[in-house]
């Protein structure tokens, strides 16, 4: 700038916008001459919405990455869990999906990934099956955590600590899921616990 001499350089300009700017450009709120310039070689990416199949690798590829940066074995990616994903409309796009997966991680008990009730991302608006989709992933995924747990909903070996769920958020779930509660074979009879208890205090 101001100088008579001109000075070459090598650059290479990569540009991004979610915007229409043919549309700007005829509406007179975009530089026609900028827009020239800048279109040489364009690129439209459609939404991550409407590219449902690369959700599954783009998931994988963040899993490893994550699980390797925060140092937690990420080995399983329950098929619930990418129904789930791949019913998400995901606004913020691929940055959105990447966020939440490092979440997911750091909040997975195990080397089995898992998507903690109260961050499950909201599905998309239309069609109905969608919505449907999300309940069943999220009544499967309760009662796998059940199963692991032996049934067992409080404790700190409880189903609801696994989810990260207070004990009576997670009864309610599982009424509105119809999911029946199960005695647990680690449950004591309450006959055998008042005697334990008798016999603790000497009194009976």
């Amino acid at each position: 700038m101001g100088s008579a001499q001109t000075v070459r350089v090598n650059v290479r300009v990569v540009a991004a916008t979610n915007q229409d700017l043919e549309q700007l450009v005829a509406k007179k709120l975009f530089r026609a001459d900028l827009f020239y310039r800048l279109n040489v070689i364009p690129l439209c990416l459609p939404p991550l919405r409407e590219r449902v199949q690369d959700i599954p690798l783009l998931t994988e590829f963040f899993v490893a990455k994550c699980a390797a940066s925060l140092n937690k074995p990420i080995d399983v990616i329950p098929d619930e869990v990418m129904a789930v994903l791949k019913a998400r409309d995901w606004p913020g796009n691929i940055r959105e999906l990447q966020n939440f997966i490092e979440r997911a991680v750091l909040y997975s008990p195990g080397s089995v990934l898992r998507l903690r009730l109260d961050l499950k991302p909201e599905v998309k608006q239309n069609p109905e099956s969608a919505s449907r989709t999300l309940a069943d992933a999220d009544r499967e995924h309760i009662l796998e955590t059940l199963e692991e747990a032996d049934w067992l909903i409080g404790g700190r070996k409880g189903a609801a600590n696994r989810l990260g769920l207070p004990r009576t958020t997670l009864l309610y779930k599982m009424r509105k899921l119809g999911i029946e509660v199960r005695r647990s074979s680690r449950a004591r009879p309450i006959r055998q616990l008042a005697d334990e208890q008798c016999h603790a205090g000497a009194n009976c």
